[in-house]
């Protein structure tokens, strides 16, 4: 009988080496984006605590930091808030032969703003009717966009929340809006749905990826993303996307796939 510690190290060991296979796979797409001149947005949404900076930490890992950013934009200044409320985000957009990744993004408005109470229900539906079009002029103007949905269940959030208390290199992770996402969790769900719903349009759809298992998250987002871009020797058999882990959002108005209620 193999050990649960030979096992673990066995699939760790598998994970790495299909990591690494991704990563060569993302240093070609990143040399395309370089040489041909693209600007490639990848929007990365979801749970509090559903996996974005690990994910991110996955794909950036061995990309060339001036062509690639991160962007995590903090709470708006005063003048920003006094601002049209695309435009601080419009300055973080790639240009060409850059690769840019939103740490969540303006859909902030859609669903922690929508939830907390941090903007007025006036603010929420002048955003959601316009942020289809907005993105429309962004993809019209050559900016690929790719948008992602990472969602968890309730008891994996709760899991992944304790955890953070009790590891003292996660406390910078820990905030007060985290203390409300358990308390909160059914009006984030109806925020998520009517988001998924009225936001994924044919130019920039959602993509929603079942994040209960990291490793999986990291394997699987990075798949499909390099299946979704264009790039010279792309190794297509090494991309084939796990279902159950990736889900495509429907068009606009249909009911969204969902891990948990």
């Amino acid at each position: 009988m193999v050990s649960k510690d030979l096992k673990e190290t066995h699939h760790d060991s598998d994970y790495e080496d299909q990591l690494r296979l991704l990563q060569i796979e993302l240093v070609k797409l990143q040399r395309e984006i370089i040489s041909g001149g693209m600007r490639l947005l990848v929007i990365l949404e979801g749970r509090d605590t559903a996996g974005k900076d690990g994910t991110i930490k996955r794909i950036t890992e061995h990309l060339s930091p001036r062509e690639t950013h991160v962007v995590a934009l903090g709470k708006p200044s005063s003048r920003e808030e006094g601002e049209w409320y695309f435009q601080r985000y419009v300055a973080e957009l790639p240009s060409a032969g850059e690769f840019s990744i939103f740490n969540r993004s303006w859909y902030n408005r859609a669903g922690v703003e929508k939830v907390m109470g941090f903007c007025t229900d006036a603010q929420y539906r002048q955003f959601m009717a316009s942020v289809n079009d907005f993105e429309g002029l962004l993809v019209d103007s050559g900016i690929q966009i790719i948008k992602y949905y990472l969602d968890i269940d309730k008891k994996e959030q709760e899991e992944r929340l304790e955890s953070r208390k009790a590891d003292p290199l996660k406390q910078w992770k820990i905030s007060p809006i985290d203390e409300q996402a358990q308390h909160k969790w059914n009006d984030y769900s109806v925020a998520r749905d009517l988001m998924l719903q009225q936001t994924s349009s044919v130019k920039a759809p959602w993509t929603v990826v079942n994040a209960n298992n990291k490793k999986h998250t990291h394997l699987n987002l990075i798949r499909d993303l390099l299946s979704r871009v264009k790039y010279p020797k792309k190794d297509e058999k090494i991309l084939a996307v796990d279902a159950d882990v990736v889900m495509p959002c429907p068009p606009l108005g249909k009911k969204p796939p969902k891990v948990a209620p």
